[in-house]
């Protein structure tokens, strides 16, 4: 074992030890993060707006602090461009992280000295709990990448901007810098295609041992090696031992990648968002991910279901049920209030606290009343992969309210396949009868005839990737939508399907 190896190990074990403090006390640690949050904002422009100084309990807060979303948010996000100090939170953010928004445009998200050292601290922290579980710390002596925006910031009101992943390359540790690619110069490059065929350059000949991304993307990395080089990635890379991903369900894509690297490797999930980073995947035994209760957050949380009600429950942690998919709502040292995530989480244990993603609160189907979510049409396909010989690279879901013929509604399914199943129906038939049976009001609107059943649209080799460039969103930190309640994104794949 080599010396950088032995001191991480030690370092993983201090590091569970702290972990462990607050994990076992997870009301405190948020009533904590609560009072140091409400303290510390209390003379800036968003906490005498929302008198803050009158605030002694969290119900207080409930009731002076109304959930809201970015475009709600704005006018404070322009003081802070147009020059003014202590806003949202004391001073003024670091940075601020460029995300794309739905009705106002490109969103501006503030970092703050406090929450980038959170966020910091939470992509280390995953790394050496997997460390500290398994006592595997060899591939820190290997090359390691992260598929990632471009590091190269621009300036808004005198503030850094740029995607998150590309914030984040300004904080690579000195002690990891030696083994990390691509270069400086690659990661600048804007182009994603070019980008990635640089990176190839850079990294067949290495010792990789960590890979990490969001899994569409490194799987475009996978496919390009394997072209190049007509091997496996786990045989090109021997030593690889680790993939790192957030940011989409990984599950639909675990019998693709298998079959890329030839072999089964070790995985991390994270959840980070430019709003925070909110969780990371603490078991290689258990599925979920810990919740991350003393990082400058504080959560609540509302019933997906009740979300769009006039005035509807908020929840804290001590009041949140399992298996129940809720509406994330986050204050921060970041001088987001009561802010409206957008993505809905699942509690699967509550000792620890863990979560999965289970969509987004405005990406559903409904326009029949199924209240079909992400998870259900991802878990379907999933078992349909597994159940059957196919190989799906990318897929969505959109209702098709009126197709021709006077024949009924029905659920489209658009996927393009690395490889078809050699049994169509059952496929077919397959993510039908899962969909009926996580779904009841799916069920009810099948047994009842108000719906037929799914039509699978086939979508050319590459086609996902082609319509991403046809809207400006190809390579980074983008993420095919898994599915809507209207057919934007199926009528934009309509010139890349299959006759």
């Amino acid at each position: 074992m080599s010396l950088k190896a032995f001191a991480a190990r030690i370092f993983a074990k201090r590091i569970a030890q702290k972990t462990s403090k607050w994990v076992n006390s997870p009301v405190e640690s948020q009533e904590k993060v609560f009072k140091e949050l409400i303290a510390q904002a209390a003379n800036t422009q968003f906490g005498r707006d929302h008198n803050f100084g009158s605030i002694s309990s969290y119900s207080d807060f409930a009731k002076q602090v109304p959930i809201r979303d970015y475009e709600e948010l704005k006018g404070y996000v322009q003081q802070i461009i147009d020059g003014k100090e202590d806003v949202l939170w004391p001073g003024k953010p670091i940075y601020f992280a460029k995300t794309s928004g739905t009705t106002s445009g490109a969103k501006y998200i503030p970092i703050t000295k406090e929450s980038i050292k959170n966020q910091v601290e939470a992509s280390r922290n995953a790394i050496l709990n997997y460390i500290h579980e398994t006592g595997n710390a060899d591939f820190v002596d290997g090359k390691m990448i992260f598929l990632q925006g471009s590091p190269i910031l621009e300036d808004k009101g005198g503030i850094k901007l740029g995607r998150l992943s590309g914030i984040s390359a300004h904080y690579v540790p000195n002690y990891l810098q030696k083994n990390r690619l691509p270069s400086w110069e690659t990661n600048c490059i804007e182009d994603w295609e070019t980008k990635v065929d640089k990176i190839i350059e850079e990294t067949e000949n290495e010792n990789m041992t960590v890979i990490a991304g969001i899994p569409s993307w490194v799987q475009m990395y996978f496919e390009k090696l394997n072209a190049k080089t007509g091997m496996k990635v786990g045989n090109l890379f021997k030593e690889f031992q680790l993939f790192i991903y957030g940011g989409v369900n990984y599950e639909p894509y675990r019998a693709k990648f298998e079959n890329l690297i030839g072999r089964k490797v070790d995985s991390i999930e994270l959840f980070p968002a430019s709003e925070g980073f909110f969780a990371y995947q603490n078991s290689q035994k258990d599925k979920g991910m810990l919740l991350l209760l003393n990082s400058g957050i504080f959560y609540e949380f509302v019933r997906a279901d009740e979300f769009f009600d006039e005035g509807p429950k908020r929840l804290t942690i001590s009041e949140v049920e399992l298996d129940v998919d809720y509406a994330m709502i986050i204050s921060s040292n970041a001088g987001l209030w009561g802010y409206n995530l957008g993505d809905t989480i699942r509690f699967i244990c509550k000792k620890p606290y863990k979560v999965v993603v289970s969509g987004r609160i405005k990406h559903f189907i409904s326009a029949f009343g199924e209240h079909v979510i992400a998870k259900e049409v991802e878990e379907a396909l999933q078992l349909a992969i597994a159940q059957t010989d196919a190989l799906v690279n990318e897929f969505t879901v959109a209702p098709q309210t009126s197709p021709e013929d006077g024949e009924l509604p029905y659920h489209e399914w658009l996927i393009e396949f690395e490889k078809q199943p050699s049994d169509a129906n059952k496929f077919s038939s397959i993510i039908e009868e899962s969909m009926k049976k996580q779904n009841s009001y799916y069920f009810d609107l099948i047994d009842g005839h108000i719906l037929q059943p799914l039509k699978i649209t086939l979508i050319k080799p590459n086609g996902f990737q082609e319509y991403m460039k046809s809207i400006g969103k190809f390579g980074g930190q983008n993420k095919v939508q898994r599915l809507a309640n209207n057919r934007k994104v199926a009528d934009g794949l309509q010139s890349f399907k299959i006759s």
